[in-house]
């Protein structure tokens, strides 16, 4: 278990834009989480609390179907998971994606982007779904984060 993976939800291309350069400056593998319904501008428009995102975010079960498989999970002991901050938290698709694997002896570490907010209750809502692994704080980075800063933000987890 000694590969490192970024996996990531961009609903906007924010989060990839960091995911990949992330992923380029700690040398690991990149992965897309993608919805089975792909996301739509009115489906993420926070304003409207009939729009799909605000509906699953009222709802903590809630688990938006994804499609695909991470090849390999068990050879990965470091998982880099990103994702943009809805409403203080990591959007509920993230939670199906942890839900699909064994995390056993995994570290899981968030990073996310936000329009604004911090991590908020991020780790509160994954803890849940992220049963046997190491759940460490996440950070919120802006979209255009240097690889330089990410670095040191890497080198300071002590991983």
């Amino acid at each position: 278990m000694s590969r490192q993976l970024v996996a990531y939800f961009s609903a906007s291309k924010t989060t990839a834009k960091l995911a990949k350069t992330l992923a380029s400056t700690v040398g690991a593998d990149l992965y897309e989480i993608c919805p089975e319904r792909p996301y739509t501008p009115a489906d993420l428009d926070w304003t409207d609390k009939n729009s799909r995102s605000s509906v699953e975010m009222r709802d903590p079960s809630s688990r938006p179907a994804i499609t695909g498989r991470v090849e390999g999970m068990e050879e990965y002991g470091v998982i880099y998971l990103g994702f943009p901050i809805w409403w203080y938290l990591a959007p509920t698709i993230i939670n199906t994606f942890l839900e699909s694997y064994r995390l056993d002896g995994k570290v899981i570490v968030p990073f996310a982007t936000s329009g604004g907010s911090g991590m908020g209750r991020t780790n509160q809502g994954l803890q849940g779904s992220c049963r046997g692994a190491d759940l460490r704080e996440g950070r919120c980075f802006r979209a255009g984060a240097s690889s330089a800063e990410l670095r040191a933000w890497v080198d300071g987890l002590g991983l």
